[in-house]
Formats: C-alpha cells, structure tokens, sequence
C-alpha cells in the first residue's frame, strides 16, 4: 500500500472536485485554508465567470511566485476510465483521476512543500506568492492574464515564478521547460465564384488558386530555430470548401493554420511573409489573425540555477531544459520581466483518459518545490 502523506491527501480531495473549466468547485478556498494556517495573506479575484487568488507570504523582498490552474479538461467518456475519473484511486502505486497531473498533484506539491518551508524558516528573504486560476484550459482570457494586469496595477511584479506544468517526460524532474513556442492562429478565407463543373470557364475556382500558395507557405524555411528552440513550423489544422455536391465549383475555400515560433520571429514578421506570398499568387482573399501567446525563454539565472540544484539534490538527477509542447499560462507572466520555468509530473496521460501518474512522484516534486525556496530564500 502506497502511504498517505499530506501531499498525496490533498491530492485525492482536489481531484475529487470536478473541476471541469472554467469551474473551480472549491479547490481554491481549500488551498487558501491551508495556506492561511501558514500565514499567507489571499485575495480572491474573480473575473467573468473564472475563480482566481493571488496569495502572499512575507512582506518585502523578491517575489517566488508559484503558478498553476484548479481547472481540468473534460473527461470524455466516462465509461471508458477504469475508475471514475472524479473518484481517485491510488492502485500498484498509480494514482487515477482527473487532474492527477495536469495539474492537481502539482498544486498539492506546492501546498506541502511551502508548509514545511514556511514552518521551518519562518523570517524567510523575499516573499512566497501564489497564482491560482480556474481558467487555464478554456479561452484563458479572465485568469492568470488578469491576474497579471491586477498586479501591474499594485505595481507588484514576479522575479522568479514556477509553473506546475506536467514537463517531465520519464520521471519526474528529468525535464523543465524554460521556453515556450510562440503560437499566431489564422482562419483564411479564398474567395472565388461558383459555378457548374463542366463550365469552369464561367466559374472561378478558389480551391485551384488557393493550392500553390499553400504549398509554398508548408514549403517555406520561416526560420532555423537557435540553441532553445526548434525551427518555426506552419500547420494546416482545416481546410474546408464545396457545398457537398460533385457537380459545383466552390465560391470560397476556408483554411485554418498556425504557426509555432521561435524567438527568432516576431508576429509581424510571420504576419508580413504570409500575405505576401497571398499576394504573390494574386489571390483574392480575407485573412483573420489570432496570437495565443509569444516566444519568451529564460535562458540562464538564479531560477534555472536553483531549480537544477533542487531537481538534483532530491532525486539525483541532471534535468534537460526545453521549450517543446504547446502554450501555457507562462505566457501571461514571462513577458513582465519574470524568470520562468515549467515543473511538474510526468506528461505521457495527460488530458487522457485513465490520467494517472506514480503516486511516490508528488512526495518527490514536493520535496523540489521546497529545496527551490531553499535555494533562493533561505
């Protein structure tokens, strides 16, 4: 049997709370109890329809700002889980459920870990700060980005800041993220004119037109990528033309991509090279962009220095850095200023069913969290 620490208890009561976004079912007024036995001061912050805390410990100094969501994805079909995915269960060592690593499991770890740190050095240096949002997996436009402007506005700002992110790959703490791809969506519209099949004379068809341009946008070398990242990539997600019938040509042909880009391009860069290639191929069309979130990296510095010391010193590990996989919230707080990086369980189940990760790896990520304050605020 896998015993129950304080971490892997507030755990099971967080994933048992079907948080599904942007609900947060009372996860954050349990996280701000136990951080207020410890003398954290919380401000609820709500926006919209997203439940948010920004909680401190100590009162000057640098902030250590630990980050994360209470919200999950939905659970798909449920009878597909072995257990139900709001009912955790710890099996052969494997905890089940919901949120086990993306990310409850992380937010306990953080929970924990700062009871014994603030406990044990209770006139710590600086200050320990939380932020906590419900709204991480949907549109995240009234969570960690509020969050941000609000602190702007008390002239408070993050120096160093952890997300709980799910970022190792074998075992936990064998990889962090320091980076993330920027992503710059698009929803292209080529207009033509519709017409019958056997006369295309009369017709214009977008769908002939539309084809070498985006062959040579998937074709095109947007960048080389550099030390952190890899080479920018273009992806067509949809393409969408025809009313269904064999015998008409198209009047407009849809098309969704995206790009994922590294710091070597800016959005207006990638904006700029698209259309001209549009242009180039004399297309007549209509073009909407969507920025998800910018490229930001923390290459070096006090944060990277003591989360590697952390990592090694609880499990004896060298961890890799890396800014592969999608967007996070780091987004949002990286841009201010903030050194930033990504540490959580491992990655392989999440936002899958029968989410599971080894039980014994929270007690570990735990112990992390508090050899980093140690580390910087000791």
């Amino acid at each position: 049997m896998t015993a129950l620490t304080p971490t892997l208890e507030l755990t099971l009561d967080l994933i048992s709370r079907a948080s599904v976004t942007p609900e947060d079912e009372g996860c954050q007024p349990l996280m701000i109890e136990r951080l207020a036995a410890v003398g954290f001061k919380a401000e609820i912050l709500r926006f919209g329809d997203v439940d948010n805390f920004w909680a401190v410990h100590g009162d000057e100094g640098p902030i250590l700002c630990f980050a994360g969501h209470t919200d999950v994805v939905p659970t798909g079909p449920v009878e597909q889980w072995q257990h139900p995915p709001f009912e955790p269960v710890i099996e052969d060592g494997m905890l089940y459920g919901r949120g086990a690593a993306d990310m409850k499991g992380s937010l306990a770890a953080m929970v924990t870990a700062c009871e014994r740190f603030v406990t044990a050095h209770p006139n710590h240096k600086g200050r320990i700060a939380f932020l906590i949002t419900s709204d991480e997996e949907g549109i995240a436009i009234n969570g960690t980005v509020k969050v941000m402007e609000w602190l702007e506005q008390q002239n408070e700002k993050i120096t160093w800041c952890v997300v709980g992110e799910p970022s190792s790959s074998n075992q936990v703490g064998d990889v962090i993220k320091n980076g993330r791809r920027g992503s710059l969506g698009c929803e292209l519209t080529v207009k033509g004119i519709q017409g019958h099949v056997a006369y295309p004379h009369l017709a214009d068809n977008p769908i002939h037109k539309a084809s070498p341009a985006l062959a040579e946008l998937a074709a095109e070398p947007w960048d080389n990528g550099n030390d952190f990242f890899p080479a920018t990539s273009f992806q067509i997600s949809n393409i969408n033309g025809g009313t269904g019938a064999t015998n008409v040509i198209p009047g407009d042909l849809n098309i969704i991509f995206n790009f994922r880009f590294s710091t070597e391009l800016t959005e207006e860069v990638l904006r700029q090279r698209t259309e001209a290639i549009l242009d180039k191929h004399e297309l007549d069309y209509d073009i909407l962009w969507k920025l998800s979130g910018q490229p930001f990296l923390t290459s070096e510095g006090d944060l990277i220095d003591a989360t590697v010391k952390a990592i090694r010193d609880s499990a004896n590990i060298d961890t890799e850095l890396s800014t592969a996989g999608g967007t996070s919230d780091g987004r949002f707080i990286a841009p201010t200023g903030s050194q930033l990086v990504e540490l959580g369980p491992v990655n392989a189940t999440i936002h899958k069913v029968d989410e599971a990760i080894a039980a014994d790896d929270l007690n570990t990520l735990s112990t992390m969290y508090e050899n980093i304050m140690v580390n910087l605020l000791a």
